[in-house]
């Protein structure tokens, strides 16, 4: 897997992916800011992977998931370099009849075993997570 950074001007960057897809990211200057943070991302990437973990065994479960969100609440360490300390994410998930076991088990195997980006941050943060069923 490969990807380019590319500096813009100010603080404001753009990062391709070998597929072809960009994004504009940086930090606030001058009161503009291009787009999210590099943290931020992570945390987007983060809960992107489990979500599509969890959209993944639910569907192979058979399960009638209709829609999964993550939110996120993460703090950081105070000095450098300011790593995630504890990342909260509380899954949403949607769809008639859920099993509530079944969706316990998909959240749990994408944060434990599933999710390389999940793995990544504990190794800086202790992990949680919750869920509703709507």
């Amino acid at each position: 897997m490969k990807a380019r950074v590319k500096w813009i001007e100010n603080r404001s960057f753009v990062g391709q992916t070998e597929s072809g897809h960009a994004i504009a990211f940086g930090a606030e200057h001058d009161g503009l800011k291009p787009g999210p943070s590099p943290m931020e991302l992570l945390l987007l990437g983060t809960g992107g992977c489990a979500a599509y973990d969890v959209v993944h065994i639910l569907e192979r479960g058979r399960e009638p998931v209709e829609g999964v969100e993550v939110e996120i609440d993460a703090t950081r360490a105070e000095t450098d370099p300011k790593v995630y300390t504890r990342i909260h994410m509380h899954f949403i998930v949607r769809g008639a009849d859920l099993s509530p076991a079944k969706v316990e088990r998909a959240i749990s195997l994408s944060i434990e075993k599933y999710c390389s980006a999940s793995a990544m941050m504990a190794a800086t943060a202790e992990l949680t997570h919750d869920f509703e069923i709507v």
